[in-house]
């Protein structure tokens, strides 16, 4: 029964997608759920093996209907637990009655699971295995400790962890998970539990990795660790194409650019943050009936705009925006762009239209990143590129959206080797997206620049980092007036996702009175009618960094 309401689900889903009616989806029934708070203490030795418990009964008590929804604290960092919570009371017509103990959790929900999970609270990455475990088994994970309050709702022991790892490597302990269970999980989805490393876990995506019947794992993607390494390359290769990578790498292990030029290779789509909440039950929860997508924008794709002689600054951030500055203060004083993580269309539909009716005018949604998802394209396969993109284009024209956003650390970050394009990779994404008005290029800053007809590819100038003293960056901002000193300059801010738009803009005021900022739509249409950008290309003799170190 299980895997065919899976198989429903992703049929509703997939037909959506392809017939582009998310508008005229159906809304949820009202119904009661349940609502859960958790608190701040993430460590294996404080409240993380309860919460891990009461997130693998998330998984399975959210299987066919959306059931239990949890309201994770301020510091975490996904921020809109309780902004959409309010948004499924106010859309939706949920009503949430709130448990407060795990006792009450399972009293009212323990019957969706068919029995428990024991891991090893000596071996850490047991816990990892477990959430595999309770995906096949329709279980949950506790330590032993937990037991008690397992068999006490009625739940019998399916599988015992405990012993099995001990004096294990990582690389032991999956090669032992890989053989037991990968031939039975799901091939379209795999998640990495990475993030945090050590005696701390934010498992926030264990629900939707159990919902799915998804392999867990937090293999390196780092050549200094050539086993997990060929382990984690047999994993992608046995995913079917374009399947999704969730959750991120493990800080202990990899590096970020590492960890998704593994991915892209594969030409899958990577979604991150090992933290994201309650996917198992943002997933079915679709449009609500009235609801289309409409962007914010301020052009016309063949509107040509004439510029003057001035510095035109144009913000963007790229991070996702539940974990930046969307419920900051100073959202809508300035002109500001988001970068749209696409694929939660379908992985999070209701989350997008929280985002999309919650937008000012002066929020403005780009797409990428680089695809469908998060990715490198330099190290794409030339024959997964083509079909990545042709998806990419579905979702923008979905979500209204008209500029691809790339980025690329398979070479380099913002502090080492390059993060530009070759001219063969530009001339592809511009064949490939043929209605975009214009790409943005990089993270940090970077130096790919091109025109093409009217329609341009600018790279970021500048990088406006979380960290940053507010009279340094103002500093830093009129140094690069100065050494750009035709006009008009077109200066392409990078903003890190923490940073409030209250102190962007009061950053942006400090600057001369040359200095105008505008939507991006409008900051590119100016850069296409008045190139005094130099045309470049990634260069054959430019440093590249794999960063093989931790």
């Amino acid at each position: 029964m299980r895997y065919i309401l899976r198989i429903a689900l992703a049929f509703f889903f997939t037909h959506l997608l392809s017939t582009g009616t998310y508008g005229n989806s159906h809304e949820v029934d009202a119904k009661e759920v349940y609502l859960m708070e958790f608190g701040e203490k993430w460590f294996l030795d404080e409240d993380l093996p309860m919460y891990a418990m009461l997130i693998s009964l998330q998984g399975v008590a959210n299987e066919g209907a959306p059931n239990l929804y949890f309201i994770y604290p301020d510091s975490w960092p996904w921020k809109i637990t309780k902004p959409l919570r309010d948004f499924y009371k106010e859309r939706h017509g949920f009503k949430f009655t709130t448990l407060v103990t795990p006792q009450e959790a399972l009293l009212n929900l323990g019957h969706h699971a068919k029995g428990y999970v024991v891991w090893d609270k000596e071996v850490r990455t047991s816990l990892i295995v477990a959430f595999t475990v309770a995906g096949l088994e329709d279980a949950i994970v506790v330590n032993e400790d937990l037991i008690p309050l397992a068999e006490a709702a009625g739940l019998k022991m399916v599988t015992d962890l405990r012993g099995d790892f001990r004096g294990m490597s990582d690389v032991e302990i999956y090669k032992i998970a890989y053989d037991r269970y990968w031939e039975k999980t799901s091939k379209d989805i795999v998640l990495w539990m990475g993030g945090h490393h050590g005696r701390r876990m934010e498992p926030g995506l264990a629900d939707y990795g159990i919902y799915r019947n998804a392999f867990f794992t937090d293999l390196s993607a780092n050549p200094n660790d050539p086993e997990e390494l060929a382990l984690a390359k047999e994993i992608l290769g046995g995913l079917n194409p374009q399947s999704v990578v969730m959750g991120w790498h493990s800080y202990g292990k990899d590096t970020e650019g590492q960890h998704v030029s593994l991915v892209s290779s594969y030409g899958l789509k990577m979604e991150g943050l090992n933290s994201l909440p309650n996917i198992s039950f943002n997933t079915q929860v679709p449009f609500t009936d009235d609801f289309v997508f409409k962007n914010h924008h301020n052009v016309e794709p063949d509107e040509v705009l004439e510029s003057e002689k001035k510095v035109y600054i144009s913000l963007i951030q790229t991070d996702s925006m539940g974990i930046g500055a969307w419920t900051k203060p100073g959202r809508g004083r300035i002109p500001y762009a988001w970068q749209v993580s696409m694929n939660w269309t379908w992985i999070a539909p209701a989350s997008i239209q929280y985002f999309a009716e919650a937008a000012t005018p002066n929020d403005y949604f780009i797409g990428g990143l680089s695809g469908p998802g998060y990715m490198y394209p330099k190290a794409i396969r030339r024959e997964s590129f083509a079909p990545l993109m042709k998806e990419a284009n579905r979702l923008m024209d979905l979500l209204d959206i008209r500029v691809m956003e790339i980025m690329d650390y398979s070479e380099g970050n913002r502090h080492v080797g390059n993060t530009d394009l070759p001219k063969e990779l530009v001339d592809r994404y511009y064949e490939a997206f043929p209605d975009a008005i214009g790409f943005i290029n990089g993270y940090g800053s970077a130096r790919t620049f091109d025109l093409r007809k009217d329609r341009p590819m600018i790279s970021y100038d500048y990088y406006m980092g979380r960290h940053r003293p507010p009279e340094e960056a103002i500093a830093d901002l009129e140094e690069l007036m100065a050494l750009n000193s035709k006009r008009p300059y077109f200066l392409l801010v990078h903003v890190r996702e923490s940073t409030s738009i209250e102190r962007v803009a009061n950053i942006i005021e400090a600057l001369p009175d040359e200095v105008e900022v505008v939507p991006l739509d409008v900051f590119l249409k100016l850069a296409a009618a008045n190139k005094t950008y130099k045309t470049r290309f990634m260069q054959p003799k430019d440093p590249k960094d794999f960063n093989p170190a931790r």
